[in-house]
């Protein structure tokens, strides 16, 4: 069963949830474990795409937007099925995924907006309620 963790940060900035995400990539990227970045449309996939190549001066995370001609471990999906990924899914769409549960682990990231807070709550809720074991996990500044 897919085990599910919320990082809730304490900034209401979006711009700090995309370098958190891309910290949690790396960090499980290092771990070796293969990572989805799940997003809504392609515009946001290539602002993450190039986020990941400039978020911090001493790093290399390989990346690639999921379709591209070579895979690579950590990869950007905008609404493509997922092919073999299974190990980490970042959920950064406004809907879960609906092949989120063949993954090992799925993060949802929160930032201190009030439509982030409800819909991650709803999604908390819902979690609970289908018995997924859950993680919630505050991040300081």
């Amino acid at each position: 069963m897919t085990r599910i963790d919320f990082y809730v940060l304490q900034s209401d900035r979006p711009y700090e949830g995309d370098i958190f995400v891309c910290r949690l990539a790396e960090k499980a990227y290092r771990a070796g474990m293969r990572v989805l970045l799940a997003v809504d449309d392609r515009q946001r996939a290539e602002q993450l795409d190039g986020l990941l190549w400039t978020f911090r001066e001493d790093s290399f995370l390989p990346h690639a937007l999921q379709g591209a001609e070579q895979r690579a471990a950590v990869e950007i999906n905008c609404g493509e099925e997922p092919g073999p990924h299974h190990g980490l899914l970042i959920n950064l769409c406004s809907e879960v995924p609906g092949w989120f549960s063949r993954f090992e682990r799925l993060a949802e990231i929160v930032v201190q907006q009030p439509r982030a807070l409800e819909r991650s709550r709803s999604r908390f809720s819902h979690f609970r309620d289908r018995g997924y074991p859950l993680q919630s996990h505050r991040i300081g500044n």
